[in-house]
């Protein structure tokens, strides 16, 4: 079992460690509730030194992604960050992933835990039809660290060499925080405002050590669950998978077939013709939770779902018959062998302005 940089304050902060994509994470600390609640009310910091990085480099880099990713890589500026899914030749994805372009012929792209070997294999194995382009496993050279919360990028910006200034949502500079370089990356996967360091592992800790004295509170992988679910971002192995394709997964958005990707094709036919189920947000109506697996009654399953610390119902995502994914429809789950009701919910299910 692999460990990150950060293995040491996660013992000494008590979290409770368990088996994720082949490393032992933290998967709480305080608890899920009171992390989850840190996060939307102040600033949470998570250790997500698991994800995997890959680097596309030379003057082939930019047709070799515009090839294998869905995006439009070409739009994507210098400093720019930017979505998509990996798809295999039938339009199944493969990973979701988020590509940063660093130079004009240099790009760093974050993979998911589980899926950085296949995607490595995949990157190198495209790149063979395509000259001056290198490919590069830079894994082992990142740890990562994600601060999210309304004071997330408050208290980063204080930890800047003077001068420097945080990069906008979606855009990414080479930074030094609390005296170490960073690539500091405006995104995140908890709905909040904040940003994502990438840094050397041996600098992660004592980042981690000026973000904690700043104020900021250990969230572990169990509150990055709920927060994402809240606002329906997806997850890849529950709500993403190999059996299914993007216009499914509401994720035509960052599909554009016109560049040619592999899976182009088969991900245009299913927007033309429409998919025959669609993956929706739920809420519960009484009682209970259901889980990634659960039957929906009448066609569909269950992809993720969870107690939701700031409504105190039960969400979810589900694949559903296409002609019954529409907001405000009800249906019935099969939770461990009871009947739940539920109801169709418009996206995000958590919103701020509302909840606050």
């Amino acid at each position: 079992m692999r460990t990150t940089s950060l293995h040491a304050r996660h013992l000494a902060a008590g979290a409770r460690l368990v088996p994720f994509a082949g490393w032992e994470m933290p998967v709480q600390y305080a608890g899920i509730r009171a992390e989850h609640r840190a996060v939307r009310s102040g600033i949470g910091v998570f250790d997500v030194s698991h994800m995997g990085e890959i680097e596309t480099r030379g003057a082939g880099a930019a047709a070799l992604l515009q090839r294998i990713l869905s995006n439009d890589v070409e739009k994507l500026a210098v400093g720019g960050a930017q979505y998509s899914v990996l798809c295999k030749p039938d339009g199944g994805v493969l990973d979701d992933l988020f590509t940063y372009r660093l130079e004009e012929r240099r790009f760093l792209t974050v993979t998911n835990a589980a899926n950085h070997a296949k995607d490595l294999a995949w990157f190198r194995g495209q790149a063979a039809s395509f000259a001056d382009v290198e490919v590069v496993d830079r894994a082992e050279d990142y740890a990562m660290l994600a601060v999210q919360g309304p004071e997330a990028r408050p208290l980063v910006a204080r930890l800047l060499d003077a001068g420097q200034e945080l990069p906008e949502r979606f855009r990414t500079a080479e930074l030094t925080v609390a005296g170490a370089p960073a690539l500091v990356c405006g995104t995140g996967y908890t709905g909040e405002d904040g940003v994502e360091l990438l840094l050397a592992p041996a600098a992660a800790p004592a980042v981690w050590d000026e973000l904690l004295r700043g104020g900021a509170t250990p969230a572990g992988l169990g509150a990055r669950d709920t927060l994402r679910l809240e606002v329906c971002f997806h997850l890849y192995g529950n709500d993403l998978s190999e059996s299914r394709g993007p216009i499914e997964a509401g994720l035509g958005w960052c599909c554009k077939e016109a560049t040619g990707f592999v899976g182009a094709d088969a991900v245009a036919a299913v927007r033309a013709a429409g998919p025959a189920e669609t993956l929706v947000p739920f809420t519960l109506t009484g009682p209970g939770i259901a889980r990634q697996g659960d039957a929906v009654r009448g066609g569909g399953e269950v992809t993720s779902g969870t107690l939701s610390p700031s409504l105190g119902i039960g969400i979810g995502m589900a694949y559903l018959p296409t002609e019954r994914a529409v907001a405000g429809a009800p249906f019935e789950i099969d939770v461990r062998g009871k009947t739940r009701p539920a109801v169709v919910a418009e996206k995000p299910i958590y919103r701020p302005e509302t909840t606050r």
